[in-house]
């Protein structure tokens, strides 16, 4: 019978998060690596939550610095979304040389996968992926008071129990809020 029938459990999801001594390991081999894209790409991906196809798919048409923005037509969620840009990614655009094939970050994914893994074991890393960077990046909003609907207009998170991932709420931290 149906009614017998349970649905499976949700997979908890990965909670890994970028440890603070592991950031500037990882970002000394990323810029010691033969690719000039991999670093600036490791920290655009911190600064602003995008995913990996995401990132690798910026053309310059999409970036518009007076706004501080970048317009994703495609995202997982089929939704274009404008994501803002910090002062830091800001930087990191203004100092990247643009590539003839217009794209902001002209890296394969299958490129990136072994740049990734070559510098996570030059950084002595282990078990982090490119994607923990998204789930760095979305705490780090909720730690800056980003608030749940601010968080998820950058993100493009649309079910707001994903996010309810990143937030890590610490009771000490909400009973100062209280006063």
């Amino acid at each position: 019978v149906a009614a017998d029938v349970s649905k499976p459990a949700e997979p908890k999801g990965r909670d890994r998060r970028l440890e603070a001594e592991e950031e500037k390991p990882l970002l000394n081999a990323a810029n010691h690596s033969q690719n000039i894209w991999l670093a600036p790409l490791v920290e655009i991906a911190i600064e602003t939550a995008m995913r990996r196809g995401e990132l690798l798919n910026i053309e310059w048409s999409d970036v518009d610095l007076d706004r501080r923005t970048i317009h994703l037509e495609n995202t997982k969620n089929g939704s274009p979304r404008t994501v803002p840009l910090s002062t830091r990614a800001l930087e990191i655009l203004n100092m990247i040389p643009r590539d003839i094939s217009g794209r902001v970050f002209p890296v394969s994914a299958v490129a990136l996968r072994g740049l990734w893994r070559r510098a996570c074991k030059r950084a002595n890393i282990d078990n982090l992926h490119f994607h923990d960077l998204r789930h760095e990046a979305t705490s780090r909003f909720f730690e800056k008071g980003l608030n749940v609907m601010e968080v998820a207009a950058i993100t493009g998170h649309k079910d707001l129990r994903m996010l309810q991932r990143y937030t890590h709420l610490r009771a000490e931290d909400l009973a100062k809020k209280l006063g």
